[in-house]
């Protein structure tokens, strides 16, 4: 790292520590093989004297870097000249209240709120890290960048090869591990699809030894630059609610990249002064995919002041190998075994007095159906953060009048089959449902077939309307 740097990467390991230049390409520790953040000597940088200021940016529209829901924050993530920015308009989310889901956890109405990142231009949160690591890409000249992907992370990085043109997409996905909502984003956007007889972290696996060899550069959420894309989701949601930090912040829980970046995020803000109090985190593991649950509420594993115990780690996904055990989720896109950024999130339930809770496929599309009819469509896995919420409010870890956001990551197109089958399902959905032990329907809201006649039209409208 040349001391005359704002920016730099520092490992994670708070023994190593080591530091490098943000010229290099590097998504681990080239000393000690660790998780690399995006470091800041803040000194030097142009840090704003409070978050309102970032609001003169709402006047600036038709600067595509104030328009950009990441980029308009760029003050706080500092690491790229204005010039080099790779910006498609992503971020252009809303945080709405929600009375029905307020309802179903047990909560007062305008004290549940959801962060719909499905807004983003390919249909998910993806595109927050996205436009960051693109544009690192481009500040290292990059050719050709890759990812691993259960589906939303190649249709982000294909948006972003395709419109920028900077650099060619090559995207890995497990066999039957997609839904064809995203696949088909893959393909349309002209990104080279490889599909691994195997699941995500066997994909996850491969494009990193590929990466390697070719010098390709990675796109995962294990690159340093993907996270602080994603932190501008908290400052979004900060300035939906003039600035104020609400009670708890509820994820999904699949790569851990979200709850990592989030940590991460808060803790510059508190240090900036910024910020005066941290919200809990809450992260939502489907009971299909509980590593962090399994490793964090049952074996004790802890951030530990960077130093977290590995062997713990080590032991438990040995104990996966030896079982034959992969993860089995209808909520595909947390659909993980071995998150690459389970350390970072440990970090981030340490500095946000977290808690890692886990709820069932059956609870997720329940959720997902309280959601979808209060207006939001999203994607299984964003359902679990509502799951979450409604189990955390239920054991009494969320009291009654705190002020919750749900993050839903995923727009509802994202995977459409999995919606049809809890309302409207065939014998072969319902049979598919059943394998993942949804047995309920109890919110469905199925089509009413009749004869294709007036009267009877007429008797169905009748029978049916509200109000």
């Amino acid at each position: 790292m040349r001391s005359s740097e704002i920016a730099f990467q520092r490992c994670l390991n708070t023994t190593c520590g080591s530091t490098f230049s943000i010229s290099e390409v590097l998504t681990r520790c080239s000393r000690c093989g660790d998780l690399l953040d995006v470091d800041y000597d803040w000194s030097r940088a142009r840090v704003p004297g409070s978050l309102r200021e970032f609001e003169a940016r709402w006047s600036e529209r038709l600067n595509p870097l104030s328009y950009s829901g990441v980029w308009r924050f760029r003050e706080l993530l500092p690491f790229a000249p204005d010039e080099q920015i790779v910006t498609i308009g992503e971020g252009q989310t809303q945080l709405k209240s929600s009375n029905a889901v307020a309802r179903y956890c047990d909560l007062p109405e305008g004290t549940v709120l959801l962060q719909y990142e499905g807004l983003n231009p390919s249909g998910s949160f993806k595109d927050n890290g996205m436009t960051a690591a693109s544009t690192h890409a481009r500040m290292t000249g990059a050719k050709q960048a890759a990812c691993a992907s259960t589906g939303n992370t190649s249709a982000s990085l294909a948006i972003y090869g395709g419109t920028s043109g900077l650099f060619g997409v090559v995207v890995f996905v497990g066999s039957g591990k997609i839904s064809y909502g995203k696949l088909s984003q893959a393909l349309d956007y002209g990104a080279l699809t490889v599909q691994i007889r195997g699941d995500f972290d066997d994909a996850m696996r491969q494009v990193q030894a590929v990466c390697q060899r070719e010098g390709i550069y990675l796109c995962n959420s294990v690159n340093p630059f993907r996270l602080e894309g994603q932190k501008t989701i908290i400052y979004r949601i900060l300035e939906s609610l003039g600035w104020e930090v609400p009670d708890w912040i509820v994820v999904p829980g699949g790569n851990l990249g979200n709850s990592s970046s989030f940590g991460k995020a808060l803790s510059e803000l508190k240090q900036l002064g910024l910020i005066q109090k941290l919200p809990r985190l809450a992260v939502i593991n489907a009971a299909g995919s509980d590593t962090l649950y399994e490793l964090y509420e049952r074996r004790g594993s802890r951030w530990n002041g960077g130093q977290v115990d590995q062997a713990l780690i080590d032991g438990f996904y040995a104990e996966l190998d030896a079982s034959g055990k992969r993860a089995e989720t209808l909520a595909t896109a947390i659909q993980i075994s071995r998150p690459v950024n389970l350390k970072k999130a440990l970090r981030a339930l340490d500095v946000c007095d977290g808690v890692v809770r886990r709820v069932t496929d059956q609870e997720i599309l329940d959720a997902k159906a309280q959601i979808g009819a209060g207006g939001f469509g999203c994607e299984p896995a964003s359902a679990a953060s509502v799951a979450g919420a409604r189990l955390l409010r239920r054991e009494g870890t969320i009291a009654p009048g705190e002020r919750v956001v749900c993050i839903l990551t995923g727009h509802q197109l994202k995977d459409p089959t999995a919606t049809v089958a809890y309302h409207a399902g065939d014998a072969h959905s319902r049979d598919d449902l059943l394998k993942h032990g949804v047995e309920r329907t109890p919110f469905a809201n199925r089509p009413v077939a009749v004869a294709n006649e007036i009267e009877e039209i007429l008797r169905a409208v009748r029978a049916g309307s509200v109000g």
